[in-house]
Protein backbone atom coordinates (compact mmCIF):
# COMPACT_ATOMS: atom_id res chain seq x y z
CA UNK A 1 0.00 0.00 0.00
CA UNK A 2 1.43 3.34 -1.05
CA UNK A 3 0.58 6.58 0.71
CA UNK A 4 -0.54 9.61 -1.28
CA UNK A 5 -2.85 12.60 -1.02
CA UNK A 6 -5.38 10.68 -3.13
CA UNK A 7 -5.24 7.71 -0.71
CA UNK A 8 -5.85 9.99 2.29
CA UNK A 9 -8.84 11.60 0.56
CA UNK A 10 -10.27 8.22 -0.44
CA UNK A 11 -9.99 6.82 3.07
CA UNK A 12 -11.51 9.96 4.58
CA UNK A 13 -14.55 9.53 2.33
CA UNK A 14 -14.92 5.78 2.99
CA UNK A 15 -14.59 5.68 6.77
CA UNK A 16 -10.86 4.90 6.88
CA UNK A 17 -11.56 1.19 6.43
CA UNK A 18 -8.85 0.54 3.84
CA UNK A 19 -5.72 1.16 5.90
CA UNK A 20 -3.47 -1.83 6.49
CA UNK A 21 -0.91 -2.54 9.27
CA UNK A 22 2.40 -0.81 8.57
CA UNK A 23 4.41 -4.03 9.09
CA UNK A 24 3.85 -7.70 9.88
CA UNK A 25 4.45 -9.43 13.22
CA UNK A 26 6.09 -12.72 12.17
CA UNK A 27 7.58 -15.47 14.31
CA UNK A 28 11.29 -16.09 13.63
CA UNK A 29 12.40 -18.71 11.12
CA UNK A 30 15.04 -21.25 12.19
CA UNK A 31 17.63 -19.70 9.85
CA UNK A 32 18.35 -16.52 7.86
CA UNK A 33 21.09 -15.21 5.62
CA UNK A 34 21.58 -12.17 7.86
CA UNK A 35 20.38 -11.37 11.38
CA UNK A 36 20.45 -7.74 12.51
CA UNK A 37 20.53 -7.36 16.28
CA UNK A 38 18.81 -4.11 17.19
CA UNK A 39 15.56 -2.70 15.82
CA UNK A 40 16.41 0.98 16.13
CA UNK A 41 17.09 3.45 13.36
CA UNK A 42 20.45 2.00 12.30
CA UNK A 43 19.27 -1.62 12.35
CA UNK A 44 16.09 -0.89 10.40
CA UNK A 45 17.96 1.30 7.90
CA UNK A 46 20.47 -1.52 7.38
CA UNK A 47 17.67 -4.00 6.71
CA UNK A 48 15.98 -1.57 4.32
CA UNK A 49 19.10 -0.95 2.22
CA UNK A 50 20.03 -4.64 2.23
CA UNK A 51 16.66 -5.37 0.66
CA UNK A 52 16.33 -2.33 -1.61
CA UNK A 53 19.91 -1.81 -2.83
CA UNK A 54 21.30 -5.35 -2.68
CA UNK A 55 18.21 -7.57 -3.06
CA UNK A 56 18.91 -9.45 0.20
CA UNK A 57 15.55 -10.19 1.80
CA UNK A 58 16.16 -13.34 3.84
CA UNK A 59 16.93 -11.03 6.74
CA UNK A 60 15.61 -10.74 10.30
CA UNK A 61 15.74 -7.72 12.60
CA UNK A 62 15.64 -8.74 16.27
CA UNK A 63 14.51 -6.11 18.77
CA UNK A 64 14.54 -6.64 22.54
CA UNK A 65 11.57 -4.32 23.10
CA UNK A 66 9.38 -2.48 20.62
CA UNK A 67 10.51 -0.60 17.55
CA UNK A 68 11.66 2.89 18.42
CA UNK A 69 12.05 2.22 22.15
CA UNK A 70 15.76 3.09 22.13
CA UNK A 71 17.71 6.14 20.99
CA UNK A 72 15.83 6.54 17.70
CA UNK A 73 12.85 7.75 19.75
CA UNK A 74 14.95 9.56 22.39
CA UNK A 75 16.89 12.30 20.62
CA UNK A 76 16.62 15.94 19.63
CA UNK A 77 15.99 15.18 15.91
CA UNK A 78 18.89 17.24 14.47
CA UNK A 79 20.47 16.44 11.10
CA UNK A 80 23.65 18.09 9.80
CA UNK A 81 26.96 17.43 8.05
CA UNK A 82 29.10 20.17 9.58
CA UNK A 83 32.11 18.00 10.42
CA UNK A 84 35.80 18.71 9.94
CA UNK A 85 37.91 15.60 9.48
CA UNK A 86 38.37 13.55 6.33
CA UNK A 87 37.22 10.41 8.12
CA UNK A 88 33.88 11.98 9.07
CA UNK A 89 32.82 14.79 6.73
CA UNK A 90 32.16 12.73 3.55
CA UNK A 91 30.20 10.18 5.60
CA UNK A 92 27.88 12.74 7.18
CA UNK A 93 27.45 14.55 3.86
CA UNK A 94 26.29 11.25 2.33
CA UNK A 95 23.86 10.92 5.23
CA UNK A 96 22.46 14.41 4.67
CA UNK A 97 21.97 13.69 0.96
CA UNK A 98 20.09 10.50 1.85
CA UNK A 99 17.93 12.49 4.29
CA UNK A 100 17.03 14.90 1.50
CA UNK A 101 15.45 12.15 -0.61
CA UNK A 102 14.34 9.86 2.18
CA UNK A 103 10.59 10.50 2.21
CA UNK A 104 10.26 9.90 -1.53
CA UNK A 105 12.55 6.88 -1.26
CA UNK A 106 10.51 4.94 1.28
CA UNK A 107 7.12 6.64 0.72
CA UNK A 108 6.63 7.78 4.29
CA UNK A 109 6.32 11.23 5.84
CA UNK A 110 9.35 11.63 8.11
CA UNK A 111 8.81 15.41 8.37
CA UNK A 112 12.28 16.30 7.06
CA UNK A 113 12.67 20.05 7.67
CA UNK A 114 15.86 21.68 6.38
CA UNK A 115 15.66 24.96 8.25
CA UNK A 116 19.40 25.28 8.83
CA UNK A 117 21.76 24.91 11.78
CA UNK A 118 23.67 27.84 13.27
CA UNK A 119 26.76 27.26 15.46
CA UNK A 120 27.52 30.46 17.37
CA UNK A 121 31.04 31.92 17.61
CA UNK A 122 32.19 33.63 20.83
CA UNK A 123 35.94 34.22 20.32
CA UNK A 124 38.54 34.93 17.65
CA UNK A 125 40.04 31.46 18.04
CA UNK A 126 36.65 29.87 17.61
CA UNK A 127 36.05 31.87 14.44
CA UNK A 128 39.33 30.55 13.01
CA UNK A 129 38.34 26.99 13.91
CA UNK A 130 34.89 27.35 12.33
CA UNK A 131 36.29 28.91 9.17
CA UNK A 132 38.59 25.90 8.88
CA UNK A 133 35.66 23.55 9.42
CA UNK A 134 33.54 25.41 6.89
CA UNK A 135 36.26 25.10 4.26
CA UNK A 136 36.52 21.36 4.94
CA UNK A 137 32.75 21.08 4.52
CA UNK A 138 32.80 22.93 1.21
CA UNK A 139 35.63 20.73 -0.07
CA UNK A 140 33.44 17.66 0.50
CA UNK A 141 30.50 19.23 -1.34
CA UNK A 142 28.59 20.43 1.71
CA UNK A 143 27.29 23.94 2.29
CA UNK A 144 28.74 26.34 4.86
CA UNK A 145 28.36 30.09 5.39
CA UNK A 146 30.16 32.30 7.95
CA UNK A 147 27.72 34.87 9.36
CA UNK A 148 28.65 38.14 11.04
CA UNK A 149 26.64 39.68 13.87
CA UNK A 150 24.28 41.45 11.48
CA UNK A 151 23.61 38.22 9.61
CA UNK A 152 22.77 36.44 12.87
CA UNK A 153 20.66 39.34 14.13
CA UNK A 154 18.57 39.20 10.96
CA UNK A 155 17.70 35.56 11.63
CA UNK A 156 17.69 35.51 15.45
CA UNK A 157 17.18 39.02 16.90
CA UNK A 158 16.24 37.58 20.29
CA UNK A 159 19.76 36.30 21.11
CA UNK A 160 21.90 38.03 23.76
CA UNK A 161 24.59 39.50 21.51
CA UNK A 162 26.40 41.45 24.22
CA UNK A 163 26.54 38.88 26.99
CA UNK A 164 29.33 39.98 29.33
CA UNK A 165 31.02 36.57 29.31
CA UNK A 166 30.01 35.14 25.93
CA UNK A 167 29.42 37.92 23.36
CA UNK A 168 28.23 36.60 20.00
CA UNK A 169 30.81 37.45 17.34
CA UNK A 170 29.48 35.37 14.45
CA UNK A 171 28.38 31.89 13.46
CA UNK A 172 28.86 29.10 10.98
CA UNK A 173 25.57 28.31 9.30
CA UNK A 174 24.65 25.21 7.31
CA UNK A 175 21.39 25.99 5.48
CA UNK A 176 20.75 22.32 4.59
CA UNK A 177 20.82 21.17 8.21
CA UNK A 178 17.61 20.88 10.19
CA UNK A 179 15.36 18.40 11.94
CA UNK A 180 13.44 15.20 11.21
CA UNK A 181 10.63 13.44 13.09
CA UNK A 182 12.63 10.73 14.87
CA UNK A 183 10.06 7.97 15.40
CA UNK A 184 8.70 8.41 11.88
CA UNK A 185 12.19 7.49 10.62
CA UNK A 186 11.98 4.15 12.43
CA UNK A 187 8.46 3.50 11.16
CA UNK A 188 9.33 4.42 7.57
CA UNK A 189 12.40 2.17 7.45
CA UNK A 190 10.50 -0.65 9.17
CA UNK A 191 7.65 -0.39 6.68
CA UNK A 192 10.03 -0.30 3.72
CA UNK A 193 12.03 -3.30 4.93
CA UNK A 194 8.92 -5.31 5.79
CA UNK A 195 7.24 -4.81 2.43
CA UNK A 196 10.39 -6.20 0.78
CA UNK A 197 10.26 -9.39 2.85
CA UNK A 198 12.43 -8.62 5.89
CA UNK A 199 11.14 -10.16 9.16
CA UNK A 200 10.95 -7.61 11.97
CA UNK A 201 10.68 -9.49 15.25
CA UNK A 202 9.91 -7.47 18.35
CA UNK A 203 10.23 -8.56 22.00
CA UNK A 204 13.03 -10.93 20.99
CA UNK A 205 16.10 -10.44 23.18
CA UNK A 206 19.47 -11.81 22.10
CA UNK A 207 20.92 -13.70 25.07
CA UNK A 208 24.04 -15.19 23.46
CA UNK A 209 25.95 -16.03 20.29
CA UNK A 210 26.55 -19.44 18.72
CA UNK A 211 30.33 -19.32 18.19
CA UNK A 212 32.28 -22.41 17.13
CA UNK A 213 36.00 -22.40 16.24
CA UNK A 214 36.03 -18.63 15.80
CA UNK A 215 32.95 -18.56 13.55
CA UNK A 216 29.55 -17.12 14.55
CA UNK A 217 26.72 -19.34 13.28
CA UNK A 218 23.75 -17.67 14.96
CA UNK A 219 22.26 -16.26 18.14
CA UNK A 220 20.44 -17.48 21.22
CA UNK A 221 17.27 -15.49 21.88
CA UNK A 222 14.27 -15.35 24.19
CA UNK A 223 12.35 -16.98 21.32
CA UNK A 224 14.89 -19.78 20.86
CA UNK A 225 18.05 -20.24 18.79
CA UNK A 226 18.25 -18.71 15.31
CA UNK A 227 21.06 -19.48 12.87
CA UNK A 228 22.45 -17.18 10.19
CA UNK A 229 25.42 -16.79 7.87
CA UNK A 230 26.08 -13.26 9.17
CA UNK A 231 25.20 -11.52 12.43
CA UNK A 232 25.15 -7.70 12.43
CA UNK A 233 25.00 -5.98 15.81
CA UNK A 234 23.85 -2.35 16.13
CA UNK A 235 22.41 -1.75 19.58
CA UNK A 236 23.75 1.74 20.41
CA UNK A 237 24.21 2.21 24.16
CA UNK A 238 23.88 -1.52 24.85
CA UNK A 239 26.85 -2.34 22.59
CA UNK A 240 29.24 -3.28 25.39
CA UNK A 241 26.73 -5.59 27.09
CA UNK A 242 25.71 -7.38 23.90
CA UNK A 243 29.23 -7.80 22.50
CA UNK A 244 30.41 -9.06 25.88
CA UNK A 245 28.21 -12.11 25.21
CA UNK A 246 30.53 -12.82 22.27
CA UNK A 247 33.61 -12.42 24.48
CA UNK A 248 34.51 -8.99 23.10
CA UNK A 249 35.53 -5.88 25.02
CA UNK A 250 34.91 -2.65 23.13
CA UNK A 251 36.58 0.79 23.41
CA UNK A 252 33.18 2.19 24.37
CA UNK A 253 31.55 3.61 27.49
CA UNK A 254 27.80 4.08 27.95
CA UNK A 255 26.49 7.38 29.34
CA UNK A 256 23.09 9.01 29.70
CA UNK A 257 22.23 11.97 27.47
CA UNK A 258 19.16 13.93 28.51
CA UNK A 259 16.82 15.87 26.26
CA UNK A 260 14.07 18.33 27.06
CA UNK A 261 10.89 19.83 25.59
CA UNK A 262 9.23 23.03 26.75
CA UNK A 263 5.58 24.00 26.60
CA UNK A 264 4.24 24.98 23.19
CA UNK A 265 5.20 28.52 22.11
CA UNK A 266 4.65 30.71 19.08
CA UNK A 267 7.23 30.15 16.28
CA UNK A 268 10.43 32.01 17.11
CA UNK A 269 13.49 29.83 16.42
CA UNK A 270 14.07 29.53 12.66
CA UNK A 271 16.23 26.39 12.72
CA UNK A 272 18.77 24.84 15.08
CA UNK A 273 21.01 27.04 17.26
CA UNK A 274 24.04 25.82 19.23
CA UNK A 275 25.96 27.63 21.98
CA UNK A 276 29.65 27.91 21.12
CA UNK A 277 30.98 28.55 24.63
CA UNK A 278 29.24 25.61 26.25
CA UNK A 279 27.15 22.62 25.26
CA UNK A 280 23.59 23.65 24.45
CA UNK A 281 21.51 23.17 21.31
CA UNK A 282 17.90 24.09 20.63
CA UNK A 283 15.28 23.94 17.91
CA UNK A 284 11.50 24.34 17.84
CA UNK A 285 9.13 21.52 17.01
CA UNK A 286 6.09 21.80 14.77
CA UNK A 287 3.95 21.77 17.93
CA UNK A 288 5.80 24.83 19.23
CA UNK A 289 7.84 23.21 21.98
CA UNK A 290 11.51 24.11 22.33
CA UNK A 291 13.55 20.90 21.96
CA UNK A 292 16.97 21.20 23.59
CA UNK A 293 19.84 19.35 25.21
CA UNK A 294 23.47 19.59 26.24
CA UNK A 295 26.13 17.48 27.94
CA UNK A 296 25.93 13.85 28.93
CA UNK A 297 25.62 12.87 32.58
CA UNK A 298 29.23 12.28 33.61
CA UNK A 299 28.97 8.72 34.84
CA UNK A 300 28.52 5.30 33.27
CA UNK A 301 24.90 4.14 33.15
CA UNK A 302 22.46 2.00 31.20
CA UNK A 303 19.41 3.85 32.57
CA UNK A 304 17.20 5.88 30.23
CA UNK A 305 16.93 8.70 32.75
CA UNK A 306 19.26 11.37 34.07
CA UNK A 307 19.85 13.61 37.09
CA UNK A 308 19.09 17.20 38.03
CA UNK A 309 22.63 18.71 37.92
CA UNK A 310 22.72 18.27 34.14
CA UNK A 311 19.26 19.82 33.86
CA UNK A 312 20.65 22.91 35.60
CA UNK A 313 23.77 22.95 33.43
CA UNK A 314 21.79 22.69 30.18
CA UNK A 315 19.38 25.43 31.20
CA UNK A 316 22.32 27.68 32.14
CA UNK A 317 23.63 27.29 28.59
CA UNK A 318 20.25 28.28 27.19
CA UNK A 319 20.01 31.33 29.45
CA UNK A 320 23.50 32.47 28.36
CA UNK A 321 22.47 32.99 24.73
CA UNK A 322 18.70 33.59 25.01
CA UNK A 323 17.60 34.73 28.50
CA UNK A 324 13.94 34.62 27.46
CA UNK A 325 14.10 30.81 27.69
CA UNK A 326 13.96 31.25 31.46
CA UNK A 327 10.26 32.12 31.15
CA UNK A 328 9.38 28.85 29.37
CA UNK A 329 8.05 25.94 31.42
CA UNK A 330 9.67 22.55 30.98
CA UNK A 331 7.09 20.07 29.75
CA UNK A 332 9.02 16.78 29.78
CA UNK A 333 12.49 15.25 29.75
CA UNK A 334 13.98 11.87 28.96
CA UNK A 335 17.32 10.10 28.53
CA UNK A 336 19.02 7.99 25.89
CA UNK A 337 22.01 5.70 26.33
CA UNK A 338 25.03 6.98 24.40
CA UNK A 339 27.75 4.55 23.30
CA UNK A 340 30.72 6.88 23.67
CA UNK A 341 33.82 5.85 21.72
CA UNK A 342 37.24 7.03 22.84
CA UNK A 343 37.72 9.43 19.92
CA UNK A 344 34.13 10.54 19.38
CA UNK A 345 33.76 8.68 16.07
CA UNK A 346 31.87 5.45 15.26
CA UNK A 347 32.68 1.91 14.13
CA UNK A 348 31.28 0.02 11.13
CA UNK A 349 33.41 -3.06 10.74
CA UNK A 350 33.88 -6.82 10.81
CA UNK A 351 34.99 -8.24 14.14
CA UNK A 352 37.70 -10.82 14.78
CA UNK A 353 34.98 -13.47 14.84
CA UNK A 354 34.03 -14.65 11.35
CA UNK A 355 30.42 -13.85 10.52
CA UNK A 356 30.04 -11.28 13.32
CA UNK A 357 29.84 -7.57 12.46
CA UNK A 358 29.58 -4.46 14.63
CA UNK A 359 28.11 -0.98 14.22
CA UNK A 360 28.32 1.41 17.18
CA UNK A 361 30.19 4.14 19.05
CA UNK A 362 27.98 6.93 17.68
CA UNK A 363 28.32 9.16 20.74
CA UNK A 364 26.01 12.19 20.42
CA UNK A 365 25.63 11.85 16.66
CA UNK A 366 23.77 8.63 15.95
CA UNK A 367 20.46 10.04 14.75
CA UNK A 368 21.78 12.24 11.95
CA UNK A 369 23.93 9.33 10.77
CA UNK A 370 20.99 6.91 10.46
CA UNK A 371 20.67 6.75 6.63
CA UNK A 372 24.42 6.60 5.90
CA UNK A 373 25.02 4.17 8.75
CA UNK A 374 22.40 1.78 7.40
CA UNK A 375 23.60 2.26 3.82
CA UNK A 376 27.28 1.63 4.66
CA UNK A 377 26.55 -1.25 7.02
CA UNK A 378 24.42 -2.89 4.33
CA UNK A 379 27.26 -2.39 1.86
CA UNK A 380 29.71 -4.09 4.23
CA UNK A 381 27.36 -7.03 4.89
CA UNK A 382 26.48 -7.51 1.23
CA UNK A 383 29.93 -7.09 -0.32
CA UNK A 384 32.33 -7.89 2.50
CA UNK A 385 34.15 -4.58 1.92
CA UNK A 386 33.66 -1.22 3.68
CA UNK A 387 31.92 1.56 1.81
CA UNK A 388 34.47 4.22 0.72
CA UNK A 389 33.05 6.91 3.03
CA UNK A 390 33.11 4.52 6.03
CA UNK A 391 36.55 2.99 5.45
CA UNK A 392 38.05 4.85 8.44
CA UNK A 393 35.54 3.44 10.93
CA UNK A 394 37.62 0.38 11.77
CA UNK A 395 37.63 -1.34 15.14
CA UNK A 396 41.44 -1.54 15.14
CA UNK A 397 42.09 2.15 14.49
CA UNK A 398 43.38 2.77 18.02
CA UNK A 399 45.91 -0.03 17.62
CA UNK A 400 47.01 1.54 14.33
CA UNK A 401 47.18 5.07 15.77
CA UNK A 402 44.45 6.21 13.37
CA UNK A 403 42.01 7.85 15.79
CA UNK A 404 39.44 10.23 14.28
CA UNK A 405 39.40 12.84 17.04
CA UNK A 406 36.58 15.10 15.90
CA UNK A 407 37.03 17.78 18.54
CA UNK A 408 34.33 20.41 18.53
CA UNK A 409 31.75 18.39 16.61
CA UNK A 410 30.63 15.48 18.73
CA UNK A 411 32.22 13.96 21.79
CA UNK A 412 35.30 15.22 23.60
CA UNK A 413 36.47 12.11 25.44
CA UNK A 414 39.09 14.06 27.39
CA UNK A 415 36.24 15.83 29.21
CA UNK A 416 34.56 12.63 30.34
Amino acid sequence: MRYSAFKILKEALTGNRGWKPVWRHPEPNPEYDIIIVGGGGHGLATAYYLAKRFGLTNVAVLEKGWLGSGNIGRNTTIIRSNYLLEGNQPFYELSLKLWEGLEQDFNYNAMVSQRGIMNLIHSDAQRDAFVRRGNAMRLSGADAVILDRDGIREKCPFLDFDNARFPIQGAIWQPRGGTVRHDAVAWGYARGADERGVDIIQNCEVTGFQIENGVCHGVETSKGPIRAKKIAVCVAGSSSRVMEKAGMRLPIESHVLQAFVSEGLKPVIPGVITFGAGHFYVSQSNKGGLVFGGDIDGYNSYAQRGNLPVVEDVCEGGMAIMPMIGRARLLRMWGGIMDMSMDGSPFIDKTGIDGLYFNGGWCYGGFKATPASGFCYAHLLATGAPHPVAQHYRLDRFLRGAAIDEKGSGAQPNLH
